[in-house]
């Protein structure tokens, strides 16, 4: 890999990659090798060559594109969720008269029922929603925050309490984000869009293969919960595809808070259950910590870059800004040909490198002066100068690019998009963290609890990069961690243009990034744009990961030759990924929309549902 010595305003001299202790990067590439390919079984595996040609001589991609079950198409409703049923019940209530926001309500519990290993009422998330009469847009802040009795030392005595067990438990906000933005905008009964996740609950349903395969991977975790193994392998065993699933505590816990409201949950019998189920496994949540928890409404932040606003999260979610970050360096280019092709690839892994090297020093803005760092990563000026160290033949050792903390490696989240018949658009991601959260499930509530905490930064961890955590991200009493969920709803001059997000940790900012180049700036169809094969970096270790998938149905999404060895010969050390960050999208065409409704703003929409989870959408 090159070595150069450079000079620049925002450079100074180089520097060499710090001494990174050899047990530590081990142990955290087996760590990660596992979680890969933990996930392989939900996404898919994976084998070289984007583009490459399939056994009929057709390119991979082009394959899929002749199979609608990915695409749905309507000028009234359309939902793009990570699981066709959760996509179906969202577009019911559209079809009711439902405002996106219901429909969110509706398709968030479904996915909490059916895909309670990556988000549900025991996480938290974010939501951007944009009203399509005024334009007014927001951004409900849902995260998890630390309980009060949460110490900076906390995990000293033991640090993997923070990954796992009734200790890594933020305090949840999904109910109470999605009711605060129910009582703005909802127009069916809070009740009613309950409905569906109780019968899903209480009768059963048919496990999907994405659940199936975390399942056979967490066997082990599983079997070890008293309230997992009872849900999940109720015959001793995990269940498999096409088995169902009965969660009947579930069922209850969803119609206390259907009847009764949020209260049930943060002031009620529902809480007192879990608390009581948490505090006994030695957890320190109490019933004050969710009576205090406060959903943040906010405008959302704006961003312009490539001809477009990105309406997305503030801090505490990374996202926005560093899609913002990426955008802006590649915008100095000057022209849309410089992200075409095998160097346009090489430039984006390099913006993405600067930028995870800038975002470390972002946190919760109530706790953390984080005013300058946005700045920055919102500044054409800022974003010409990392342009100017970008070398078009060479990459840098990880050291170059300057990052004074450690990397956060988030993981898990499901993402859905929402657009209906007035334009209203929302954008939620919505997480438990890791697959399964704290590996535990409340057996009084049917719960599974989050391990958010694990997204904070402590004092005393050993990091892969050598570098120290920051101190920004570091836990408080009522602090949220820090994020990179990156739901963003896209606008081109004032009218709606698109709505996009994805699931994935710390690879869902460069994976929307990616399918936000493929569609709004090289101009590729919905669908194409969503399947094109992506790349990921974590700064350390300096890899570049690309994705080279089978998909669940036997599709292949493939890294193309030409590209891999144009970035080996640049230097980049590129590793095969056995999953990819997966990305809910919907394009709302305006080209004729005039011609055919009459109304300026009403135009096809598009809703793409990303094969890589086995997601499909639907339309009203």
């Amino acid at each position: 890999m090159a070595q150069v010595n450079l000079k620049d305003p925002l450079l100074g001299s180089h520097r060499t990659d710090r001494k990174i202790g050899f047990k530590v990067l081990i142990a955290a590439l087996t760590a990660f090798t596992v979680l890969a390919a933990a996930l392989a079984l939900c996404y898919g595996y994976y084998n070289d060559g984007f583009d490459s040609e399939g056994r009929d001589g057709l390119p991979s991609w082009e394959k899929i594109k002749r199979k609608d079950r990915n695409v749905a198409e309507s000028e009234v409703g359309v939902v793009a969720a990570d699981d066709s049923r959760c996509s179906s019940i969202g577009v019911s209530v559209l079809k009711e008269g439902g405002h996106a926001v219901d429909a969110a309500v509706a398709t968030a519990l479904c996915l909490g029922v059916v895909n309670s290993m990556s988000s549900g009422i025991g996480g938290g998330g974010f939501m951007v929603l944009r009203d399509g009469q005024t334009g007014r847009s927001q951004a409900f802040n849902f995260r998890e925050t630390a309980p009060s009795a949460a110490t900076l030392d906390i995990y000293e005595r033991n640090p993997q309490a923070k990954r796992k067990g009734p200790l890594s438990l933020g305090v949840p906000g999904e109910i109470a984000g999605l009711h605060v933005a129910w009582l703005q905008q909802g127009r069916i009964p809070w009740r009613s869009l309950f409905q569906p996740s109780i019968k899903l609950a209480r009768d059963g349903f048919v496990v999907a293969p994405c659940l199936a395969g975390v399942l056979k991977t967490s066997q082990k975790a599983v079997m070890a919960d008293p309230g997992l193994r009872r849900v999940f392998a109720p015959d001793g065993k995990p269940l498999v595809a096409g088995d169902v699933c009965y969660n009947p505590k579930l069922a209850d816990t969803l119609e206390m808070v259907a009847e009764q409201g949020p209260g049930a949950f943060y002031n009620g019998t529902v809480g007192e259950q879990l608390v009581s189920d948490v505090r006994a496994a030695g957890g320190i949540i109490t019933m004050d910590d969710l009576r205090q928890y406060k959903v943040e409404v906010t405008e959302a932040m704006r961003v312009d870059a490539m001809g477009y606003t990105i309406l997305g999260m503030p801090p505490p979610s990374a996202g926005t800004v560093g899609l913002s970050l990426v955008l802006k360096i590649l915008e100095s280019y000057g022209s849309v040909d410089a992200v075409k092709g095998p160097l346009g690839l090489h430039r984006l892994i390099e913006s993405l490198k600067h930028m995870l090297a800038v975002r470390m020093d972002l946190g919760d803005p109530n706790f953390v002066n984080v005013t300058h760092t946005v700045s920055k990563m919102l500044s054409s000026s800022f974003a010409q100068q990392i342009h100017q160290a970008i070398v078009d033949n060479t990459t840098f050792a990880s050291g170059y690019y300057r990052a004074k903390w450690s990397q956060l490696r988030d993981h898990g989240t499901s993402h859905f998009s929402i657009v209906d018949a007035n334009r209203n658009a929302l954008s939620m991601t919505t997480t438990v963290n890791y697959y399964f959260g704290a590996e535990m499930l409340s057996p009084s509530t049917g719960i599974l609890l989050n391990n958010e905490m694990d997204d904070f930064s402590i004092p005393a961890a050993k990091t892969i990069d050598g570098l120290p955590p920051p101190p920004s991200n570091f836990i408080q009493p009522n602090k949220r961690p820090l994020s990179s969920m990156t739901p963003i709803i896209i606008l081109k001059g004032d009218q709606l243009a698109g709505v996009l997000g994805g699931s994935g940790g710390l690879f869902i900012t460069p994976a929307v990034i990616q399918v936000f180049l493929n569609h709004f700036v090289l101009g590729m169809e919905p669908l194409d744009a969503v399947l094109r094969p992506r790349v990921y970096h974590m700064l350390t270790p300096n890899l570049v990961f690309y994705e080279n998938i089978t998909a669940i149905d036997g599709d292949h999404i493939e890294l193309q030759q030409e590209s891999e060895l144009f970035l080996k010969q640049r230097g980049h050390i590129l590793s095969p990924l056995p999953r990819g960050a997966s990305c809910q999208l919907v394009v709302h065409d305006l080209r004729n929309a005039a011609k055919k409704t009459n109304q300026a703003n009403q135009g096809l929409l598009t809703a793409v549902s990303d094969p890589r989870k086995n997601g499909r959408p639907a339309a009203i």
